[in-house]
């Protein structure tokens, strides 16, 4: 198993655990994966023993400690309103590029009216979903053209499969260096359709983890990042300069243990960096459509992302 699909079960069984998913779900989602029974009990208990043990939300380094580079914000609260960036967003255009090895790759396309930079998104482990569209078009809609490709292309897109589980399943027996390739394809139709202008990779959980993969695989084609709560791969050394924004949820405790080790290897790397770890937030606050949304967090995120990009694209 790959740490990427290592992290998709984990998933899986820690949303039993937190009670957003039955057993019987989450054993089937986990069979789907290709765990047969037993190591999906022993996963669930796993899980099920960490987040006993984590206790209390862990404090991570930037609430309170001063540690620099590092910051808290967000809030426990969810409050009502759009989700950040939607009031501006622009539509998204279905579109097909060549990709590696004579491939065909799917994505939606959002042009911004005059853009300044382009931000290549990339989804969580539920493929190209119209959530991952929508923030396409909110990047367009505050002058960056931006690009989503679907990961699943190759089988048909996300769209042919009519359960998410099987999509998320699809995806976890991947390997990782198609992944790569096809998010290095997406880099170089972004930049095609933004000439000579800069480029960033943001990408959500299991997406998050990708846009570390491409940092720590060498993309010296990005200026800039925003991996939101994506796992730290493995003894990982950064192998770009692109100046990066980490964002986490002070909760999401899981995810959080990867934080030191990434951000000891930007301080390697000589890359300029800081980490926003949102108080009150959990995995996956950004997305509006799930159960984990955090409205001010997610608010937060975002206008940090903007200043972001303000600065480096």
């Amino acid at each position: 198993m790959t740490p990427l699909q290592r992290y998709i079960a984990e998933e899986i069984a820690t949303d039993h655990v937190e009670g957003l998913l039955s057993r019987r779900e989450a054993m089937r989602r986990l069979g789907l994966l290709g765990l047969g029974a037993p190591a999906a009990v022993a996963l669930i208990a796993s899980c099920a023993d960490k987040a006993e043990q984590s206790g209390t939300p862990p404090m991570t380094s930037g609430a309170g400690s001063g540690t620099p580079g590092s910051t808290a914000a967000g809030g426990g609260t969810t409050v009502a309103g759009a989700p950040p960036g939607s009031g501006t967003a622009l539509p998204t255009t279905a579109i097909t590029f060549d990709g590696p090895e004579g491939r065909t790759l799917q994505a939606a396309w959002s042009a911004a009216a005059q853009p300044r930079g382009g931000v290549l998104v990339i989804h969580e482990n539920k493929g190209l979903t119209d959530h991952i569209r929508s923030i396409a078009g909110r990047f367009a809609g505050i002058g960056y053209n931006a690009l989503a490709v679907d990961l699943l292309s190759e089988e048909g897109g996300t769209a042919t499969f009519t359960d998410p589980a099987a999509a998320t399943a699809a995806l976890g027996k991947l390997p990782q260096e198609r992944f790569l390739a096809d998010l290095r394809s997406g880099l170089a139709e972004l930049q095609r359709r933004t000439p000579g202008k800069k480029l960033a990779a943001t990408g959500f959980c299991f997406g998050g983890g990708l846009t570390w993969l491409l940092l720590t695989s060498g993309t010296p084609e990005l200026a800039a990042a925003t991996p939101f709560y994506g796992p730290f791969p493995d003894n990982g050394e950064i192998r770009t300069k692109a100046a990066v924004l980490a964002v986490y949820g002070a909760l999401d405790s899981r995810v959080d243990a990867s934080r030191p080790a990434a951000e000891a290897a930007l301080d390697r790397a000589g890359a300029t960096h800081e980490s926003f770890i949102a108080e009150g937030a959990d995995h996956a606050f950004f997305n509006d459509t799930g159960p984990r949304y955090n409205a001010a967090a997610a608010t937060e995120a975002w206008r940090r992302v903007i200043d972001w990009y303000t600065r480096y694209l």
